[in-house]
């Protein structure tokens, strides 16, 4: 494992801040004001971006990288021409610090766990003056994180949209454990 170079950094919180926005730093902010608090890290381990408590990184050094598997929370992986992709191991951070937000309905739950865009007939609220282009964090209304994806206009546009149209695109879901679950941590 070794920490991020200032590009490899420079990706990731530019991928992070499309669905964190203001609250990116209190990702990297200490847990607690005391002088000895530990705080969160990012480290990289074969292509992969993990998101580890640094007591922890410190910890994990003492073993050889071809026996240490996976360590934290996967964030994503950077691919072999710099680009960072998320993973939806990172949902759960995503979804503490998301700034907009889809709630589904029950009816488009189903449709968005198989892997679907979520239509405007889906959309039952979101987050107000959400702009295009901008990530989100998809939840039921029960208020469990279902995923993330790009929504596909501003939610003024929205509301003139017909049901059929996409509200937001895709990035990844809960489904996606069962679908790759060969493929997801190889």
């Amino acid at each position: 494992m070794r920490p991020l170079t200032e590009e490899e950094t420079r990706i990731l919180f530019a991928k992070l801040a499309n669905y964190t926005g203001n609250s990116l730093k209190n990702l990297i902010a200490p847990l607690d004001n005391t002088p000895d608090s530990d705080r969160f890290v990012f480290r990289l381990h074969q292509s992969r971006c993990y998101y580890v408590r640094l007591s922890l990184a410190n910890l994990a050094t003492s073993i050889s990288r071809d026996k240490l598997l996976s360590l934290g929370t996967c964030l994503g992986k950077f691919t072999k021409t710099l680009k960072f992709r998320l993973h939806i191991t990172a949902l759960p951070i995503l979804a503490q610090h998301a700034r907009y937000k889809v709630w589904v309905k029950s009816n488009g739950e189903m449709p968005f766990l198989y892997g679907g865009h979520v239509l405007k007939a889906h959309v039952g609220r979101w987050s107000d003056d959400c702009p295009e282009h901008q990530g989100v964090v998809v939840y039921n209304l029960h208020d469990t994180p279902l995923g993330f994806g790009v929504t596909a206009r501003s939610t003024a546009e929205a509301r003139r949209l017909d049901p059929t149209s996409i509200a937001v695109f895709r990035q990844a879901d809960c489904g996606e454990f069962l679908r790759d679950e060969d493929t997801l941590f190889s």
